[in-house]
């Protein structure tokens, strides 16, 4: 313990862990008590073994245009089960709210009519598709997937750092964490009610089999991949694999006969539900970008005609702009009758006059974001930003208010994280998980732990240099249930498994590299596992 925790600072940040008195919180007091009897040098060693798993086992992301062992740290991350009960309640209701403003926006427009959203805030937005519009999903679910983003304040309050449904990544890193920790830490597993997070893929199984076309019993699942260069393609045959599903690549479908069909060595097999983990501007280049080479053509008129289901739906991202953000716990008391379970973070919307001169005024104390921005880019912290920044910022600001919004700089609770050889505080937030099957909502118990690994860094993600940390919700299966729930998936997909591209002209080949990589349209927006914070 004095060796690990020997002058582990208090910080100006609520601590998970560690309590003002220097003791452990309830919660734990299980990890607390594990890592007192460990020396630095075991916890070390334990650490390694991790990194050198990963790196056998290709886990790995995109950082700066180079491949990376995941960062795993070794200090999970705990809540309480009590706690856990009202923040699932609490994603659900927001992806309930959600679906309901998407179902309406590319609809009827209630909501604009009933004054609850400015018709200007939902038509300005990129995202906002209007080929989506009149596009009914089979069982009306169009957020078949969300990650929400969760942070704690100083006051050990949950909060809502942004909605995440169009092309949530991450999941992949949640399961094979748990994989890990179970084989790193067995006594704690043995120890502790930890629940399972197994269950998520026959989880999103069923419910794309539950988005089938209308009078298809048997469909035919495929997970859509922009391709091997892509920085979540890790993710991306992993849940093929423990689906049982195709993986594919846009030049394997094709749509003939009003339907959508993917080529096989036993001839064509119609596809009836699409889990597309490609941007939509890149999904159909018939409908949206004609130089594509990441869809197919067809896929959108297909979708129309209900042959297809596509899994995010199209034009999702309008729920996911920062702006609209401000407005879900209206859209909440407005679709469900129901008062918001979890608070969203205070936002100035500079499209308002009143807002943008105040926000002006204090631009070196608050945190500006565009509304539309991914993985950390374009935000500017105003306390560590340079005069001449602050100077180019106001400009931007008056030119298209629109565009961004601001927030208070929220300090994020910490978790004490491996440095060296002692523990010490890093800031983290939260990614929970939630799948629709039309029926209930799924919210997978814990979530994507991101940490921000610099001393003081408030962006956690994994572009900007952050780690993760496995999310121990307690309260679950019995402990030996536990032990088996960690180490009973299949071994991660290794890089050396991936299948090439098809060779094509070279000029061909670099273009379609590069949008497997993201390197010619915005990464896959805020839905990656770094996506953007707001500090």
């Amino acid at each position: 313990m004095a060796d690990l925790f020997d002058d582990y600072p208090a910080g100006a940040a609520w601590d998970e862990m560690i309590g003002a008195d220097g003791g452990s919180r309830a919660a734990y007091k299980g990890v607390h008590t594990a890592l007192s009897e460990l020396s630095a040098g075991e916890l070390r060693g334990r650490a390694e073994t991790l990194a050198r798993s990963y790196l056998a086992q290709g886990v790995t992301f995109d950082f700066a245009g180079e491949e990376r062992p995941f960062p795993l740290d070794v200090v999970p991350r705990v809540v309480a089960g009590d706690e856990w009960e009202q923040v699932a309640p609490g994603v659900a209701q927001r992806v309930r709210a959600l679906e309901a403003f998407l179902a309406d926006v590319y609809g009827p427009q209630r909501a604009i009519a009933d004054g609850v959203i400015p018709r200007s805030v939902v038509v300005s937005s990129t995202n906002f598709l209007r080929a989506a519009r009149g596009i009914t999903p089979p069982n009306g679910v169009r957020v078949h997937v969300s990650g929400i983003d969760l942070i704690r304040d100083s006051l050990d309050g949950w909060r809502v750092l942004e909605d995440n449904v169009r092309v949530p990544s991450g999941v992949s890193y949640v399961l094979s964490n748990r994989r890990a920790m179970a084989q790193t830490f067995p006594e704690l597993f043995a120890a502790l009610r930890i629940r399972p997070v197994a269950d998520y893929p026959r989880r999103l199984l069923a419910a794309l089999t539950a988005a089938a076309p209308h009078g298809v019993d048997e469909p035919t699942v495929v997970v859509l991949t922009p391709g091997v260069f892509n920085s979540a393609y890790y993710e991306h045959s992993l849940l093929a694999r423990m689906m049982g599903v195709e993986l594919v690549e846009g030049r394997d479908l094709f749509c003939a006969s009003g339907r959508v069909w993917m080529r096989t060595t036993q001839g064509r097999r119609r596809v009836d539900v699409i889990y597309r983990r490609v941007d939509d501007d890149y999904l159909d280049p018939v409908v949206f970008r004609s130089d594509s080479f990441l869809g197919s053509p067809g896929l959108m008129t297909c979708a129309r005609n209900g042959t297809v289901t596509i899994a995010n739906a199209v034009g999702n991202g309008v729920a996911d702009d920062k702006l609209v953000y401000t407005y879900v716990p209206d859209l909440i008391r407005y679709y469900l009758s129901e008062e918001p379970i979890l608070r969203n973070v205070d936002t100035w919307r500079l499209e308002e006059p009143e807002a943008l001169e105040e926000v002006l005024d204090r631009l070196d104390e608050l945190v500006v974001k565009p509304v539309d921005g991914s993985g950390g880019k374009g935000l500017v912290v105003g306390p560590r930003a340079s005069q001449h920044e602050l100077a180019a910022l106001r400009v931007r600001l008056r030119e298209d208010p629109r565009g961004w919004i601001a927030q208070p700089v929220v300090q994020l609770s910490t978790i004490p994280t491996l440095i060296g050889d002692k523990l010490r505080p890093r800031h983290t937030d939260l990614r929970p998980f939630a799948v629709n099957d039309g029926e209930s909502v799924f919210v997978l118990p814990g979530g994507l732990t991101r940490v921000a690994l610099p001393e003081g860094e408030l962006v956690v993600n994994s572009s900007q240099g952050g780690g993760s940390k496995d999310t121990w919700v307690l309260g679950g299966a019995v402990p030996r249930r536990a032990v088996r729930h960690g180490s009973d998936l299949p071994q991660s997909v290794a890089q050396d498994e991936a299948v090439p591209i098809d060779s094509n002209p070279s000029d061909v080949r670099a273009q379609v590299m590069q949008q497997q990589q993201g390197r010619s349209f915005p990464a896959t927006s805020s839905n990656e596992p770094g996506g953007g914070r707001a500090c």
